[in-house]
């Protein structure tokens, strides 16, 4: 296949408004991200029932960013892995929400399960992404971290200091991660692009 101009210009344009939504929505979840964690370190333990609705918000907003990811990254022909991501985040905040009624150690094992799934999910898409925006690795890093993390939540999930707080340090390396990467994409994708 020929390289024309006009071929390497569009490129290079999709790659830039890719590149500037990502950052945008990168900045947006690290923000999300933040303030979950201060109101479940503010109210787990003197509001547990709010601490609760923290605990499904969560999957939730997966959700939604997960949606805004996929719009972001509309010249992509592979968003099936989102979709998925989409499907099993809704599926967890419905399961929490269910397993909360039992207690809140198998609720931990919910989420501990999705944030495995999730990680795998996050990685993938980060090493499919590298070749052509770059700036992943800590998007990659991160989803590699969840599934560490998930398994964690999954084994401790009844230890008497595992409660809904335990998740804070979870969602805070997920706002740095999503930060770092916001800082990264638009020096790699500049690389990529030239």
């Amino acid at each position: 296949m020929s390289s024309s101009p006009f071929f390497n210009g569009s490129t290079n344009s999709a790659t830039a408004e890719t590149s500037r939504a990502l950052r945008s929505l990168y900045f947006t979840r690290a923000a999300f991200s933040i303030i979950w964690v201060v109101l479940v370190s503010i109210f787990s333990k003197d509001s547990p029932e709010f601490g609760k609705v923290l605990l499904v918000i969560y999957p939730i907003w997966d959700v939604f960013g997960t949606l805004l990811d996929i719009r972001a990254n509309k010249n992509n022909t592979t968003a099936t892995p989102q979709y998925i991501n989409a499907v099993i985040s809704l599926i967890t905040a419905v399961a929490v929400g269910i397993a909360l009624q039992t207690g809140v150690s198998e609720a931990l094992r919910v989420f501990g399960c999705w944030a495995v799934l999730t990680g795998i999910i996050q990685l993938l898409m980060g090493l499919i992404r590298r070749k052509s925006i770059g700036g992943q690795w800590p998007m990659i890093i991160s989803g590699g971290q969840s599934v560490i993390a998930g398994i964690s939540f999954i084994v401790l999930a009844s230890a008497p200091t595992m409660g809904i707080a335990s998740l804070a340090g979870y969602a805070a390396f997920g706002a740095f991660y999503y930060l770092l990467s916001a800082f990264r994409i638009p020096k790699t994708a500049e690389s990529v692009i030239s």
